[in-house]
């Protein structure tokens, strides 16, 4: 099983955890920018963490033989405080580097007009730098956050299919699939999604747009929980393809639209998709 984590913060995980995610079958992951769970008192503490995201964690990543990728943004939790504010203006530095696969972590917490305003200048930087957008929905009241989220990412003009919106459930999965954007599911030991879910989820709807993440972070998480769903997938009935499709071929596809996704240092080289023959470990470029 090969399997691609479209949603980790390893900034905030060990060594251990890299090595046990190797030994699961993690062979990418996408780290987005996020709140580190304090606030910071100044922009320059973010040119320190993006710097970081781009630069150490692809090098810790590699040391077991696992691809690291990145997105970058300001994130929602911290839209609100006028200190963090002037990263929008540094956001611009980072989105030109072949790291960088989205712009995220963007979207709402709160759903107030300072997220209103960041959401929609990054939306627009998405756009103008032909990258994917990775949207947060809020803890609270997700529904009336994801119509919110929905209704910005249409006035914004990018194309629906660049887009995934996070941390969905069974409240607002059908509103996020009815809008064309890639559906999003951090697999979590207690809150927002268990494996069993998941997988009645993709019973429901389909494999097709599904992403499926640990968003393992600081808090009560498992870089695991990936492996743990296409371990239930298979004893639910589902076939080998249809679990590649979810933990592989998916996020390969989204985040191949950045053009930067390049995973040829990877095995297995003339791996392709059965259903394009298009190459896997490019992206399907």
């Amino acid at each position: 099983m090969r399997i691609f984590d479209p949603h980790i913060h390893m900034t905030s995980r060990t060594t251990d955890d890299y090595e046990r995610m190797a030994g699961a079958g993690v062979r990418v992951v996408v780290e987005p920018a996020f709140w580190l769970g304090q606030p910071r008192t100044s922009p320059a503490s973010f040119t320190d963490y993006f710097d970081s995201l781009i630069g150490w964690e692809p090098f810790r990543a590699g040391q077991f033989g696992v691809r690291h990728f990145a997105t970058i943004a300001l994130n929602p939790k911290e839209a609100n405080d006028p200190r963090c504010r002037p990263v929008l203006d540094l956001l611009p530095r980072y989105l030109d580097k072949d790291a960088v696969v989205a712009v995220g972590e963007i979207g709402y917490d709160s759903m107030t007009p300072e997220e209103d305003e960041a959401f929609a200048a990054q939306l627009a930087l998405a756009v103008a730098y032909e990258l994917p957008a990775l949207v947060h929905t809020p803890h609270r009241d997700k529904a009336r956050g994801c119509e919110r989220t929905l209704a910005v990412v249409a006035e914004s003009g990018i194309d629906a299919g660049r887009v995934v919106v996070d941390h969905l459930n069974e409240v607002t999965v059908k509103l996020v699939r009815d809008s064309g954007c890639w559906l999003g599911f951090s697999i979590y030991p207690d809150t927002k999604m268990t494996p069993q879910r998941m997988v009645e989820l993709l019973r429901e709807y389909g494999t097709d747009r599904m992403l499926v993440n640990s968003a393992a972070d600081w808090g009560r998480s498992d870089p695991l929980l990936t492996r743990a769903t296409g371990e239930a997938m298979l004893l639910a009935g589902f076939s080998d393809d249809d679990v590649d499709k979810v933990l592989w071929r998916n996020p390969v596809e989204f985040y191949g639209q950045s053009g930067r996704l390049d995973l040829s240092d990877l095995e297995d080289p003339t791996a392709v998709d059965p259903q394009t023959g298009n190459s896997i470990l490019r992206g399907g470029s």
